[in-house]
Order: C-alpha cells, then sequence, then structure tokens
C-alpha cells in the first residue's frame, strides 16, 4: 500500500501541481517570514490572516460567486484595510503596534465569523467553500488555482531578493536608513503588501488560522542556525518549502488528513529539530560547551592543586633547616 501511495504521488498531476505549489507556498512564506520576525512583527502574519476572511466573505456578497479570483480579490483588499489600520493606530494613538495588532486581529476575525453565519443562513445558501479558508483545503484546489499559486510566490521571491538590501537596513535600523533616504514609510508599507500577498495565496491551502504559523515557525528555526540575514533567510525559505512538501506527501499518503495543518506540523517539527541540534544556540550545543567549560575549570583546578602542592614542599624543607 506504501508503494502505492508513492507511484500514485509521482504520477497523479493532480498531486504534483499541490505538491508544487506548497513548496513554493512554503518558500516565499519562509523568505516573508525573516523580515516580519525580525521586526518583532511575528503577529502581523497573524493579523493579515485573520483579517482576509472578512474580505473573502464580503466577495462572496457581493458577487454570489465562489470564484477563487473574488475571493483573493476580497482577501487581500481587506488586508490591505487591515495594515492601514494597524499604522493609522500606531502613529496617531500612544497604542502600541502590538496591541494595535490584537485589535484589528480581533476585530477582522470576530466581523469575518459573523458574516461567514449570516451567508450560511442567508438566503444566497449554504457556505460551502467559505470554510474552508478558515483552515485550508489544498485538496480542493484547482490546477488554475495552483498556477496562480505558484506566480505569485514567485514573484514574492524575486521582489524579496530585489528590495534585500533596503528590506535589511529596514529590519535592523530603520532610523539610519532614513538618514540614508531610503523611503522607509513606503518600504514599510510595500513589506506589508507582501505579507498580504503571500498570506492571501496561502490560505486556501492552510488557512487563516494557520497561515501565520507557516510565516513565522520557518524564520525562527532558520534564526537557531545562523548569525547571518542572508544565510537566515535562504534556510528560512528552505525550511518552507521542506514543510510544505512533507505535509503535501504525508496527506498523499494518508487519506483525508488535511495538507495545510500538516504542513504546520512539519515546520514545528523542523523547529524542535532546530532547538535542539543548532550548532550555537540548540540544546545539545549548549549542553556540550557547558561540559567542556566544566571540564576544562576542573582540569585547571587540578593543575593549581598540583603547583601549590609541589611548591609547597620546598618551603616546608627550607623551614626545617631554618629550625
Amino acid at each position: 500500500m506504501g508503494s502505492i501511495d508513492w507511484l500514485g504521488l509521482l504520477v497523479d498531476p493532480n498531486t504534483q501541481w499541490i505538491l508544487l505549489g506548497s513548496i513554493l507556498l512554503g518558500l516565499s512564506s519562509g523568505v516573508l517570514g525573516s523580515f516580519a520576525y525580525l521586526r518583532k512583527q511575528s503577529l502581523m502574519g497573524d493579523a493579515l490572516a485573520h483579517a482576509a476572511l472578512p474580505g473573502v466573505c464580503i466577495a462572496f456578497m457581493l458577487t454570489g460567486s465562489k470564484s477563487i479570483g473574488f475571493f483573493l480579490v476580497g482577501a487581500a483588499a481587506a488586508g490591505l484595510i487591515a495594515t492601514f489600520g494597524i499604522g493609522f493606530v500606531t502613529r496617531n494613538t500612544r497604542i502600541k503596534q502590538d496591541s494595535a495588532l490584537g485589535i484589528v486581529l480581533s476585530v477582522f476575525f470576530g466581523l469575518g465569523i459573523v458574516l461567514l453565519t449570516q451567508i450560511q443562513h442567508g438566503d444566497s445558501g449554504n457556505q460551502s467553500g467559505l470554510d474552508k479558508f478558515l483552515f485550508g483545503q489544498a485538496a480542493s484546489m484547482v490546477h488554475s488555482d495552483v498556477v496562480v499559486m505558484a506566480a505569485v510566490a514567485l514573484l514574492l521571491v524575486v521582489a524579496c531578493s530585489l528590495l534585500f538590501k533596503e528590506f535589511k537596513l529596514l529590519s535592523f535600523d530603520s532610523g539610519f536608513a532614513k538618514g540614508l533616504g531610503y523611503p522607509v514609510a513606503l518600504l514599510d508599507q510595500l513589506l506589508m503588501f507582501l505579507i498580504v500577498v503571500a498570506v492571501v495565496v496561502g490560505i486556501q491551502a492552510v488557512g487563516v488560522v494557520l497561515m501565520s504559523a507557516l510565516l513565522i515557525t520557518p524564520a525562527v528555526s532558520a534564526r537557531y542556525w545562523t548569525e547571518k540575514l542572508g544565510v537566515m533567510v535562504v534556510l528560512s525559505g528552505v525550511f518552507g518549502s521542506i514543510s510544505g512538501l512533507i505535509g503535501t506527501v504525508a496527506s498523499t499518503a494518508a487519506n483525508n488528513l488535511p495538507t495545510g495543518p500538516l504542513s504546520v506540523l512539519a515546520a514545528t517539527m523542523l523547529f524542535v529539530v532546530s532547538v535542539i541540534f543548532a550548532p550555537r544556540r540548540g540544546v545539545v550545543s549548549k549542553a556540550l560547551l557547558q561540559w567542556s567549560v566544566r571540564k576544562s575549570v576542573l582540569q585547571e583546578k587540578k593543575r593549581a592543586g598540583a603547583v601549590l602542592g609541589t611548591s609547597s614542599v620546598p618551603a616546608q624543607r627550607g623551614e626545617e633547616g631554618q629550625a
């Protein structure tokens, strides 16, 4: 049975497209998540993912169609409104960004649930297809959906590559970047827009509830392995791709298991491995370092004791001769 599943994974064109889309989604999410993590905006992906839900519901209520194109437009519009709302609250009040993110997340997600319930009990029929945006269902994607996801994911990676220097300055020292003449506010909004796009593209596969995990978990895992931003971004993209690969393969091998949650579990598994086995920051590495330091200290104490012991012998003999 296992060999048949693996053979079907390699032969079935639909599974191959979903596999490609999940890998590219993990790649783009990991790359963008690195900058969000370094800017201490880990909750931003969560807020934008939850903010996309009312956009999806409003798009369905306006069009009456369950077209993925309309859903993506509505989700992107809601995500952009949430981004500007967070920025407005942060700049014009004394509320800090983490509090503003929590407010936006709660308000938009609550509005989305209300609209989803209204659609379910309304005359427009049930919400079949809309609830998939809550937890994701990669198996429901058709060929055109995967093509759009793959194309947008590649564009996101290319954009981050071209703007790597600007995003690096923005992440570590926005004041210095502003002093050099960079449009910091524009770059900040552009980065938020790219995160919105990544969230909108991924919510059908992973869902609004788990999309933030796919954004941040690979970045946190990569941070354990390196001190260089470039290497961290690459590793984060690789970890995201591996998570998408493992999630898709596990979903194909085991019937009726969703791809998105399995991808998030795979990312969490990579995080646990990083926490334990990373070369400098991992638990094993720190334990070995402490053991090595403790061993060297004990050896130094023994050497010092031996030196003191040998040096005290002539002193004692000299005292005996004087007596």
